[in-house]
């Protein structure tokens, strides 16, 4: 164990006895939604790792020490600082947050990293981060963190703001497997599909978790990609999402926006287009996938 690393006493005792534990990022909680959407989707999604046996580990910085399995006193605390008072935190920033003692939210890539310096093999999250609309040279941290780090990620796709067919091709390139939980095609995050295939379908937790322990066996040093449609109720039209994705994308780039500031204003821009429908598929996306990736992890751990 890492001994900059500091796990809660629950998350600690289930790593020893061999008992379930998904990872969870702390983004969601200080740059995903405002208060206190945040904090009761961050809960929402703890929980439903507890109904199907297995124990939550939320990660984040705080005050220079990288915690796994976050209180809700902690949870509160960080949701109060918000963007401006919290790094968020890739590969490239956690030296950073560490070394300088500052408070840091874990994103995707950065919660790969701690998550396998722990030992916990699976993470839950919302939609990973790929390559930009009309910026191919623009790719998120996420997907090269996916190339390297041996971690199962379970989602609802990639953020479908992004060009999805070139994020599918980094994926490949980085030698990522995409596997869909009981769909053929990729989920488009706020849709259940964008009509692109994946590498393979998965029906069960027992046969995603056969493919993370074959990787494991073979000695590969890669993540593994599981993306589960978000439930059926809450899903977006593709034609709503897409035309709401189109118009706020045109917006950023009349406006000049670009890099890290592009996702944000989208995702915000969309938010206000779709009436808050993006919000609540996102975040019914976010606890399925938790529920999804806590009974991959049992049929791991057995």
């Amino acid at each position: 164990m890492n001994d900059a690393l500091f796990l809660s006493n629950e998350v600690g005792a289930a790593l020893l006895a061999g008992s379930p534990v998904v990872a969870l990022e702390s983004t969601l909680i200080t740059h995903g939604f405002p208060y206190p959407a945040n904090v009761e989707t961050a809960l929402a999604m703890e929980d439903a790792i507890r109904a199907e046996g297995a124990i939550p580990a939320t990660i984040a910085v705080m005050d220079g020490r990288i915690k796994i399995g976050l209180s809700r006193d902690e949870i509160e605390t960080l949701a109060g600082l918000g963007q401006a008072g919290v790094r968020k935190c890739s590969r490239r920033d956690l030296p950073i947050a560490v070394g300088l003692g500052q408070h840091g939210a874990t994103t995707v890539a950065g919660t790969m990293i701690v998550a396998h310096m722990a030992g916990i093999p699976v993470f839950a999250t919302g939609g990973i981060g790929g390559v930009h609309r009309g910026h191919p040279e623009d790719i998120s941290a996420d997907l090269i963190e996916l190339g390297r780090t041996p971690i199962a990620v379970v989602c609802a796709g990639a953020k479908s703001i992004l060009d999805l067919p070139l994020t599918l091709e980094v994926l490949e390139t980085q030698g990522v497997p995409v596997l869909g939980y009981g769909t053929d095609t990729l989920p488009a995050f706020y849709s259940r599909s964008s009509g692109l295939p994946i590498d393979q379908r998965v029906d069960t937790p027992q046969q995603a978790a056969s493919v993370i322990a074959a990787r494991d066996r073979l000695g590969l040093g890669h993540g593994v990609l599981i993306t589960v449609p978000v439930p059926e109720a809450d899903a977006l039209p593709v034609d709503e999402a897409e035309m709401a994705i189109a118009q706020a994308t045109h917006e950023a780039d009349a406006a000049g926006i670009h890099g890290k500031d592009v996702t944000p204003f989208v995702l915000g821009r969309v938010l206000e287009l779709t009436s808050g429908r993006s919000q609540h598929a996102n975040i019914a996306a976010l606890v399925n996938n938790a529920r999804v990736a806590a009974q991959i992890a049992g049929a791991l751990a057995g």
